[in-house]
């Protein structure tokens, strides 16, 4: 047991240090900002960026469909194509012949 108390007293430096590049060492692969915490944080940042793009289509979408609708600018052709698709008056594919 002298001994080996003999050999800690000797280390003691060393082994401190070693732990301190232990624990250095952990966090850099897996803490809060650690490696792994980077890839799933880059992971999530692009999926976002991706919903940020569709959920911008969809408002410009929305945006055109309401251009369309205004009362200064009213598409009746726009129009037509909701009623039909609100009260089921045609059919995809369905020709239709307009006689005057």
């Amino acid at each position: 047991m002298k001994k080996f108390y003999f050999y800690l007293s000797q280390r003691k430096f060393f082994f401190i240090n070693l732990l301190i590049f232990l624990y250095i060492f952990v966090n850099l692969l897996d803490g809060n900002r650690g490696y792994f915490s980077y890839v799933k944080k880059s992971k999530l940042l692009i999926n976002k960026i991706e919903e940020d793009k569709n959920i911008v289509g969809q408002l410009e979408s929305l945006r055109l469909k309401n251009s369309m609708l205004s009362l200064s600018n009213l598409n009746l052709d726009f129009l037509d194509q909701l009623y039909r698709s609100y009260f089921v008056l045609g059919k995809k594919g369905e020709k239709l012949y307009l006689v005057k």
